[in-house]
């Protein structure tokens, strides 16, 4: 029996790269048209961020927490997790996510999107990422266009895209609404980056870069 130290990352990924791409081509398959929609729901986001009318925090709280719900459910606790168990124990983290985007969005004190700092204008970059670059990301890497990961219905350019709009947030909860899509980004960007994925850089360079926003917003206080 080998010994644990000699054991690499490679030795514990549950699926081949294959298996992984083609979930994501049986899930769009499942719910299409409906990316239709979550696009449309994510360019309307972006429009209030912009417009800022009565009442925008509250609009884009919902989207958002209606979005991680459902990204929880459908892709990562129903088909995920059938790949990979220890996805069952991290689903139930993007509905906490969901719960806190509620909250904040409605309580006293409630989020409103109106930082126009350089963390702000970064943000709308990485908002930009995930609702307009990522699903035309495949034939970049040689997949087909049915493995495109698509805002609200994949979690990389749903976590990326609430990421950029947090960023341009202040009040309600806003601390306790980086750390999960953060972490998850970084686990999938490990995921891929063991599969031997090109793509890993993706999800760690938008990780990366909402760190560096926060801490140069930090900084300049």
């Amino acid at each position: 029996m080998s010994e644990w130290w000699t054991y690499r990352l490679e030795d514990f990924l549950l699926f081949s790269p294959r298996v992984y791409w083609r979930m994501f081509e049986l899930h769009n398959a499942a719910f299409w048209p409906l990316q239709l929609l979550t696009l449309a729901a994510g360019l309307a986001m972006m429009l209030l961020v912009a417009r800022r009318p009565r009442d925008h925090g509250l609009w884009i709280a919902l989207v958002l927490a209606a979005l991680f719900a459902f990204v929880g459910w459908s892709f990562l606790w129903n088909r995920y997790a059938a790949i990979n168990w220890a996805i069952a124990y991290v689903a139930p983290a993007f509905g906490l996510q969901a719960l806190l985007l509620a909250i904040g969005g409605a309580a006293h004190g409630r989020l409103t999107f109106d930082r126009r700092d350089m963390a702000g204008r970064l943000g709308l970059l990485i908002m930009a990422v995930g609702l307009v670059v990522y699903p035309l990301v495949p034939p970049l890497f040689a997949r087909p266009w049915a493995s495109a990961e698509v805002f609200g219905i994949a979690p990389d350019p749903t976590a990326i895209a609430a990421l950029g709009v947090l960023l341009t947030a202040s009040g309600g909860l806003i601390p306790l609404l980086f750390p999960i899509p953060l972490l998850w980004l970084l686990l999938s960007g490990l995921t891929l980056h063991t599969m031997g994925d090109p793509q890993a850089w993706l999800p760690l360079l938008a990780a990366g870069t909402t760190i560096a926003a926060l801490a140069l917003r930090r900084i300049a206080r």
